[in-house]
This record gives structure tokens, sequence and C-alpha cells, in this order.
């Protein structure tokens, strides 16, 4: 392969919708037709070369040649576009005018979908910024996504975010009242709705697949009222179906999907702080209380939602007061402590701290702990593989020199398309 340095215009002003770049090739010249030459700038590009019709024509009677490769038929070719690394998918639209169809419609996550072939990704809003960000699994790349297109009011209110499907829900206030913006992977752009059949904030919400919940919240003012009301959102049709009534009032709860059932643990309401759990379960289509869930969990004033995240169909708890990372034990109904975790949740009552699942690993960002070497305010990131039996997790440093973000974090949503 031969490397021609080019200046950005040159490659710019290059067809690659239809044409293959063709030269002229003489016998002092390395390349062969058939040959991938990349283009250096700031990022490369690779195009094969291709021999001239009239050539083709001359040529025809010879033996097929190494470089003589087959068209791919559009399913094969597909196929392959669907296993390239998500993170890549922008340049599609840079490749033909199929490529980027096949991403703009949606099509190539129906792909994905369809050989079970997922990765996951990180949603970040932290303090201080005014755009989002998207990670990959190792937060080795990022890039901001465009500007929301919302009133002056969104920006400063409490928003909750969940990722379902390849759509970011985010949920907030403007000036009209409760709403809910939705970025698009597909197209890379922000659509405003659906709105849910109650609108809410600070309830709780969990995802199974290509399905969303939400449970609990606050309606809209005057009254300011306690839901006991849930949701099911499906983004294929972009509705939101009511669910039975859960069997509590609750905000500032939190949610997780285990034992294909959804979980909705803690909160408060006018009677105060809840220490009980439920859960939805589908078959049923009803709602089940779990009395004294969190019971041994230390109540402060103030204090953030639980930190909860569900690893290989295992619930953990990160405890805000005591930054200790906990496993939930189902038949006793009671928590281990499996240690601490390396940043402070303590520091603010468990708020600005992501506290997610990723895969099979638990992934928690926020303020470096003190016994943790870790210099500046930027964001510390950690993940580990939890296991319910182990005496010490191994908790594994995330590169994030590269990441300057504060490590108060807003929001923080993991999807998995």
């Amino acid at each position: 392969m031969l490397d021609l340095n080019r200046t950005e215009s040159d490659e710019e002003k290059m067809n690659l919708d239809h044409h293959h770049a063709n030269y002229d090739l003489d016998e002092k010249s390395n390349l062969r037709y058939g040959d991938w030459v990349t283009f250096k700038s700031h990022s490369s590009k690779k195009v094969r070369i291709s021999r001239p019709e009239s050539s083709r024509a001359e040529n025809s009677s010879r033996e097929p040649q190494d470089a003589d490769y087959p068209s791919l038929n559009y399913q094969v070719e597909s196929l392959i576009l669907a296993r390239f690394p998500r993170w890549e998918y922008w340049k599609l639209c840079l490749v033909n005018k199929r490529c980027s169809m096949l991403l703009k419609s949606g099509e190539i996550f129906e792909i994905r979908k369809e050989i079970g072939f997922k990765e996951p990704s990180v949603f970040m809003l932290a303090s201080g910024e005014t755009n989002w960000w998207a990670f990959d699994r190792e937060f080795k790349s990022r890039r901001k996504l465009p500007d929301l297109p919302s009133d002056e009011c969104f920006p400063l209110s409490d928003k909750e975010s969940l990722c379902v499907g390849a759509h970011l829900l985010v949920s907030g206030r403007e000036i009209d009242g409760l709403v809910i913006w939705r970025f698009e992977l597909a197209t890379n752009s922000w659509h405003k709705g659906p709105s849910m059949v109650n609108p809410r904030c600070l309830f709780a919400s969990a995802t199974c697949g290509t399905t969303a919940f939400v449970a609990g919240g606050v309606g809209i003012m005057p009254n300011n009222e306690v839901y006991d009301t849930a949701e099911r959102y499906n983004p294929d049709s972009r509705l939101w179906d009511p669910l039975p009534r859960m069997k509590r009032k609750r905000k500032l709860c939190s949610g997780c999907y285990m034992d294909n059932k959804f979980y909705v643990i803690g909160g408060r309401n006018e009677n105060g702080e809840l220490t009980c759990g439920e859960f939805f379960d589908e078959a049923k289509n009803k709602w089940e209380l779990i009395p004294d869930m969190l019971k041994d969990d230390p109540v402060q004033d103030y204090h953030s939602p639980p930190l909860l995240a569900v690893v290989n169909n295992e619930l953990y708890s990160l405890e805000a007061s005591s930054n200790q990372l906990k496993v939930y034990l189902k038949k006793t109904n009671t928590w281990k402590q499996l240690g601490p975790v390396p940043v402070r949740a303590d520091s603010n009552r468990g708020w600005g701290i992501a506290f997610k699942s990723l895969g099979n690993e638990l992934l928690v960002i926020g303020a470096a702990s003190s016994s943790v070497s870790y210099s500046g305010n930027s964001m510390a990131i950690y993940t580990c593989c939890p296991d319910p039996e182990a005496m010490e997790l191994q908790w594994k440093p995330l590169d994030s020199g590269r990441n300057r973000l504060s490590s108060f974090i807003l929001n923080c949503s993991v999807m998995v398309a």
C-alpha cells in the first residue's frame, strides 16, 4: 500500500460516491490496478485503483489475477458494514449514497439486531458543558453531539436521560412545560418528543433491549403531584404506552431491569423516605411490593436517588454515604458489601456520580477518592468485572487524560445497539 500526501481540499474534491480513483500507472510505479492507496489527512481514507475501461476491454481475455476481486452484492455488503465498529458509522456518509441511506434509514441497526451484533457506548452531560458527549466503551474516542435545539429554560432544568435502541431520550422542562428531546444515532440529530402520557421529571427508568420503562416522578406545576404511574416506550413506533399503577407513589427513585422484571427502588413521597422497592412483572401485568429493600441504607438529607446497576442479572448499589459497593442477595432481601469504589460519592451525597452497567462490567465516573492518585478536577473513570463472591474487586482505570470534562456528571446513559 502506498501513502500519498494530499491536502484536505484535494481530498474533499474527490468524488467517492460513484467513482474509483483512476491513475496512469507506468512501468516505474510500484502500484498495480486493484491496489489500495491511503490519502493522508487528519482522517485517512483508502481508495482502490481501478483499471480504465479501455484497458479492461483490451485485457478481457487474460487470465484472472489476484486483484480481480468480485463485486459484493448488497446483502453481503450490508452484513459486512453492520459489523463495523459503530463509532465509525459517520464515515459511511462519505462513501456513497447507498451506504449513507443504509445508516440514515436505520436499516443498518436493524441488521445488527437480527445478527445479534451489539456494542455499548456512553452518552454524558457534565457540569459546565452545553453539549452532550458520546464515548466509546474504552473511552479512547469521543465526539460532541450536535447542539440540542431547546429553549433557554431546558439547559437549566433538572433532567433525566435513558437510552433505548439507537435513541437517547432526555427529559426536562421548557417554558411551556415538561418535554422530551430525542437524539437519533442514525441521523445524528435531535428531535422533539414523543411526550409521555403523563409528562414527569425525577422519575425512575430502565431499559431492556428495545423497550424502555419509566415510573414515578413529579408532574407539572402548580401542584407538583408525586406519581405512581408508569409507562413503556417503543423506539420503533416512537410511542408511550401506559402501564398499571405502582403500589406506592414515589419520586427521586431509581429503576433497573432484572429477572425479566422492571424494578423501582427507594425514593420519597409525602410520607417521607421509602425503603421499599417493587417490580413490574410483564407476564402477570402487575406490580409486586418488596418491603424493606433499603432498610439498612443510611438516610441523608437531599441525597441523590439510589445508585444502582445490574450486571449479569445481579443488582449492585453504590452507597453514597460510605462509597461502598454492595450486591443484593435476592433470597434474603439483604445486601453484601464488596469494598470501596475509587470515586467520591459521599462528597455531594451521591449527586454528580455516574454508576452504570457497561456490558459485563460496572462503570463508575466521578471525582477520584483520596486514596487514588489522580490529578486535576477532571473526571475519573473506572470499570470492574463484579463478582458477588469476591473478597475484593479489581477496578481498572480508563485513560481520561484526553477527556477533560468536569468530574461532576449531570446525566449519563449507556446505549447498546
